[in-house]
């Protein structure tokens, strides 16, 4: 009897990479994007220059804390995975042998050497 695999919800195949796409979408804008923004509405509305805060390194930092903590934890999780075959579509790991298609050959020596 052949036991067949549940297909699986797109989010629990996927949510690895999601987060961390999340994640770097959220550093860009939050340290790059909205701090030009916040410069150009500044500049327009004619007010005096302040610095942009970025939201994301409020509190000590905690949410790029919390954010490598969950994404470290997946990668580890992951390669756990891996390494036990449970991972989808992927089979276990299994030990390779290099194999060498030279053949060795012995060195030649001068009739006076003698090993």
């Amino acid at each position: 009897m052949v036991e067949e695999k549940k297909p699986e919800d797109w989010m629990q195949k996927k949510w690895r990479p999601a987060m961390g796409w999340t994640y770097m979408i959220i550093c860009v804008l939050d340290m790059a994007v909205f701090p030009v923004i916040w410069s150009l509405a500044q500049m327009i509305t004619k007010q005096p220059l302040s610095q942009w805060m970025p939201l994301t390194l409020q509190g000590a930092g905690l949410f790029h804390i919390a954010m490598g903590a969950v994404l470290g934890i997946a990668a580890f999780g992951r390669t756990q995975e891996k390494i036990a075959g449970t991972a989808n579509n992927i089979e276990p790991a299994k030990p390779t042998a290099i194999v060498s298609t030279t053949a060795i050959k012995k060195p030649v020596l001068a009739e006076d050497q003698s090993l």
